[in-house]
């Protein structure tokens, strides 16, 4: 996708010998690009750190789900183990 936008700079930076308002194109397609372009791999204008707190939100959202998923491993497991059991005794 990268390379499709930098043929299309390019093609648009070259009609611009043959019309100024191609050059004109250009620079909006870059400004584009580079300013609100490429949601989370990050434009080299954006320094409002929402790549660093998107990256804090996905870690709560794992260390939530890690919490949840031990309290609740550990506090079912003893009754997982009789189903289990009794599961493989009626099967026997």
């Amino acid at each position: 996708m990268f390379v499709l936008l930098l043929v299309l700079i390019g093609a648009l930076f070259a009609f611009g010998f043959l019309h100024p308002i191609w050059w004109v194109a250009a620079a909006l397609l870059v400004y584009g690009v580079t300013h609100y372009g490429r949601d989370r791999g990050g434009g080299r204008s954006r320094s409002d750190g929402s790549d660093l707190q998107d990256y804090r939100d996905y870690r709560e959202r794992r260390d939530r789900q890690d919490r949840w998923d031990r309290r609740y491993s550990r506090q079912n497991r003893a009754r997982w183990r009789r189903e289990d059991r009794r599961d493989h005794e009626h099967r026997s």
